[in-house]
């Protein structure tokens, strides 16, 4: 069951910073919410499903591994004192095979910022070997403490960060909430307020054939130009989020009239995805000229994102 503070004390509202030097919707995603719902079922504080059993914090994703290796900023959310830090184990996804076991380091590299008045933050999944505060040191609101990474418990480059009050877990995007409720809230303890997204595309590319999914979770990198001999012409995207019904559909126009459409549903959940659609190289070569690929993801009438990229031929 996870625990929930029902009247946070409202000394410093709004309260938090965004924990992450990103820009929410376009260069990271929440991916998980605390979970609203106290039994073995799981619910985000707006009903939706982006959250799982016990989850206890908010993460903060960046789409692929090569965001993570550029360094991203993990930042102090409110002004405090360090109470406690952990480095050195290594960034791996945790179900990998060659992965360490974790010994009930779940949090992996992180920090405890205490805030006054029962009130802390704690900051888990940080690359190892990055962290730049130590224990007893004062933070002011956005001080970097480190950068994003992938130790401890996860399968994604992310930010967890817990809030709690008197040791219980507080929903920062519904601080009034009761155990097993959810819906529109009418406070946040956001300094500015984060849109909810109910899931996204995170990426969008072209490739010569259907890549590997693992590529993708990497990084993978656009051609520069669609070579007249190229195999094949493959738009791909990548999204976190779905639920079964949604579909992903796939336009490229090309010169000449060319042109390729392909709609994908998904039958199950999933919490990062890919699709592709393409078409093997005409018989007589590519047509010079520009290919448009626009990558859809929607839920029944609604767009949720979309995507649009090129290549020249």
């Amino acid at each position: 069951m996870t625990p929930f503070f029902a009247a946070p004390v409202a000394a410093k509202d709004p309260f938090l910073s965004l924990p992450i030097e990103c820009d929410p919707g376009q260069t990271c995603f929440i991916q998980n919410y605390v979970d609203s719902d106290p039994s073995p079922a799981a619910q985000d504080h707006a009903c939706g499903a982006l959250t799982y059993d016990g989850h206890k914090g908010t993460d903060i994703r960046v789409a692929t591994l090569k965001d993570l290796e550029a360094g991203i900023k993990v930042l102090a959310a409110a002004p405090g004192t360090v109470r406690a830090t952990r480095d050195g184990m290594p960034d791996i996804a945790s179900n990998a095979p060659n992965a360490p076991a974790l010994d009930g380091k779940d949090c992996g590299n992180g920090l405890v910022v205490s805030h006054g008045d029962g009130w802390e933050t704690q900051y888990c999944h940080i690359k190892n070997g990055s962290i730049r505060v130590e224990k007893g040191q004062r933070v002011a609101k956005g001080t970097p403490l480190g950068l994003v990474g992938m130790s401890g418990k996860t399968v994604f480059p992310h930010i967890h960060m817990s809030l709690r009050h008197n040791g219980t877990v507080v929903d920062p995007f519904a601080p009034d909430g009761d155990a097993g409720s959810c819906g529109p809230s009418g406070r946040t303890l956001w300094e500015d307020p984060v849109a909810y997204q109910a899931g996204a595309l995170m990426d969008v590319g072209f490739a010569e054939a259907v890549p590997s999914f693992d590529s993708i979770k990497a990084g993978l990198p656009d051609p520069a130009t669609l070579g007249a001999d190229a195999s094949g012409l493959v738009l791909w995207g990548y999204a976190f989020g779905t639920r079964a019904g949604d579909t992903m559909t796939f336009d490229i126009k090309g010169p000449d009239g060319w042109r390729h459409d392909q709609t994908t549903t998904f039958e199950t959940p999933q919490a990062q995805v890919f699709r592709a659609a393409g078409r093997k190289r005409p018989a007589g070569g590519w047509p010079t000229g520009r290919y448009t690929g626009v990558v859809t993801f929607s839920r029944g009438d609604t767009i949720i994102t979309t995507q649009t990229i090129t290549i020249s031929r």
